[in-house]
């Protein structure tokens, strides 16, 4: 029997009637993420929301099956794609922005804060040339700056924690919280990053939760639970407030603090994240091809605990 956290599971979220968008989640069970399509269910105009290139760490080789299978629902639906869209620069993925942006002609955008998560890590790679997002990107979003897909109205929520400069997307009854909240059985998401906050992270969660009850909240990632074994990513402000593990009402913010503290302390880095940054603070690119024609990557050593 197939064990379906290592599966591509693909689930269609209707729109749920006037200004609600299509939404599709794409679990990819490499790394445990979640892509998103949101469309206009009238225009089919439609956005990709933290779509992956797959790498694999122990060859350091990368394929394209995530953003192919994405593009195929694409396809599939008559949608067009307006906005390739990404939360944050991903700790635990390589983004596929760039490729996306080359083979839909769509812009590609992510928030205005990520200049300053690229200086702490041009940092810590000691490149201090090597990030540009105004480069990299066609657009970055500013807190409370609203844009469309097709005719619906979609607005970005700065929510920081994670990282410094992750977004919010929120297009109708439906939300992107990326690093933020994982399914309510799950609780949050980590905030020990370089530039992450675990307070701030309470906060960016409290400004999700006052979104109406009925609002889809479409998460980041999903591992499933000792007692969940297939993936999950879909659940409504109400639910999370009745039922979310770390975040539930009635819970204190200084005792959430203290149990995400905690259970911060005992995670590694992901396997995939001095990799990953580097090219995602590119767009998705890869360092340019030196003389013999291939790509590096630079490697930090002992700079973590």
């Amino acid at each position: 029997m197939t064990d379906p956290l290592k599966s591509r599971v693909v689930r269609h979220s209707p729109s749920t009637g006037a200004n609600s968008p299509d939404v599709w989640g794409i679990y990819e069970p490499d790394t445990g993420s979640i892509q998103y399509i949101c469309a206009d269910p009238k225009t089919r105009q439609a956005a990709l929301i933290d779509v992956v290139w797959n790498f694999d760490p122990k060859n350091y080789r990368f394929s394209t099956e995530s953003m192919d299978q994405v593009l195929d629902i694409v396809r599939e639906n008559d949608l067009k794609v307006q906005w390739v869209l990404d939360t944050h620069p991903h700790a635990d993925h390589v983004m596929a922005s760039a490729h996306l942006k080359e083979r839909t002609g769509a812009p590609n955008a992510i928030g205005a804060l990520v200049p300053e998560i690229a200086k702490i890590w041009a940092d810590l790679y000691n490149l201090p040339d090597a990030f540009d997002a105004n480069r990299d990107f066609d657009h970055l979003f500013e807190e409370g700056e609203s844009f469309k897909i097709g005719d619906l109205e979609a607005k970005v929520m700065l929510s920081p924690g994670h990282t410094l400069g992750s977004i919010t997307y929120v297009c109708g009854d439906a939300a992107f919280v990326h690093d933020t909240l994982m399914q309510p059985d799950a609780g949050t998401s980590r905030s020990d990053f370089p530039g992450g906050r675990t307070a701030e992270l309470w906060d960016s969660i409290q400004d999700i939760l006052a979104l109406p009850g009925n609002t889809r909240l479409n998460v980041g990632h999903d591992y499933g639970t000792k007692e969940r074994k297939e993936p999950a990513w879909e659940a409504t402000v109400d639910e999370h407030r009745a039922n979310n593990i770390h975040v539930k009402d009635g819970t204190k913010r200084e005792d959430f603090i203290e149990r995400r503290q905690s259970r911060d302390a005992t995670l590694a880095l992901p396997n995939r994240i001095l990799a990953a940054l580097q090219i995602n603070l590119r767009g998705g690119r890869l360092p340019p091809a030196e003389d013999d024609g291939h790509h590096y990557l630079k490697l930090p050593v002992n700079r973590f605990d």
